[in-house]
C-alpha cells in the first residue's frame, strides 16, 4: 500500500514539471530542470517523511494489538471457575443449632468460584454401633448456592438426641454434592438408641436452613 502512494506522487509530479516545459521557454526549461531536481528531493523528503509516519502508526497499532492481546490473556488467566465446588477447597466447620438435635455443618470456599446444589452425603461415626449410620435425605428442594472466594454456606443434620447415654458419635464424614471425596469432622453427639432411630438422622441440602 505504501509503495502504491508514491508511485502516485511521482507520477503527480511528471505530469506537472511536463506541462510547466511546455509553457515556458528555454531558460524556463532550464530553471525547471533545476526546480525538478529540488522538487524530487523534495518528494523523496516527503516519501521519507510519509514512510516513517507510516511505520510509526504501524507500531503504535502493533502495540495496541499487544495490549489487547495481553489483556485479553490476563482475563483469561483471572477466570473463574464455576462448576462444582471440590472438597479440597472447603473449609468445614461444626456448630450445634438452636435446636436440641440439629447440627450445623458450614462450608467456607477456599478457592475460585464455585457452585452447590443438592444434599451432601453424611456418614456418623460411633464406637457403639457396628459400621457408619449414613444420613437420609429430608424432603427440602435443593437451591443452586453461588460460592465466591471467602464465602460460605450451611447444611443442617437432625439426629434424635439421647434421653439417657445413647450411642457416642465421635466423627462424620462429609461428602459434598457431586463430589466422591469426603472430609471427616470431629463432633461429640449422643444419638438415642431406639427402634426406628436410624431413620431420624436426616440431612437438609446445602444453602438451606440458617446460613
Amino acid at each position: 500500500m505504501r509503495a502504491t502512494k508514491l508511485t502516485l506522487t511521482a507520477l503527480v509530479l511528471t505530469a506537472g514539471l511536463s506541462l510547466t516545459a511546455c509553457q515556458g521557454d528555454g531558460d524556463s526549461a532550464a530553471s525547471t530542470a533545476d526546480d525538478s531536481g529540488a522538487a524530487s528531493s523534495s518528494s523523496s523528503a516527503a516519501g521519507s517523511s510519509d514512510s516513517s509516519d507510516n511505520n510509526g502508526d504501524d507500531a503504535t497499532g502493533s502495540g495496541d494489538g499487544s495490549n489487547t492481546t495481553a489483556s485479553a490473556q490476563g482475563s483469561d488467566n483471572g477466570r473463574i471457575n464455576t462448576g462444582p465446588c471440590k472438597t479440597s477447597n472447603l473449609e468445614f466447620g461444626t456448630a450445634h443449632g438452636m435446636g436440641e438435635g440439629d447440627l450445623l455443618v458450614s462450608l467456607k470456599n477456599t478457592g475460585d468460584a464455585c457452585t452447590l446444589k443438592g444434599f451432601p452425603g453424611v456418614d456418623l461415626r460411633s464406637q457403639d454401633a457396628s459400621g457408619p449410620l449414613s444420613a437420609k435425605r429430608s424432603e427440602l428442594d435443593t437451591p443452586l448456592v453461588n460460592l465466591g472466594n471467602g464465602e460460605t454456606t450451611r447444611f443442617t443434620l437432625h439426629y434424635p438426641p439421647a434421653e439417657g447415654t445413647g450411642a457416642y458419635v465421635s466423627a462424620i464424614e462429609v461428602t459434598p454434592p457431586d463430589e466422591t471425596h469426603s472430609k471427616a469432622l470431629s463432633v461429640s453427639l449422643r444419638l438415642q438408641i431406639s427402634d426406628g432411630a436410624d431413620q431420624e438422622v436426616v440431612v437438609d441440602p446445602v444453602g438451606t436452613g440458617k446460613q
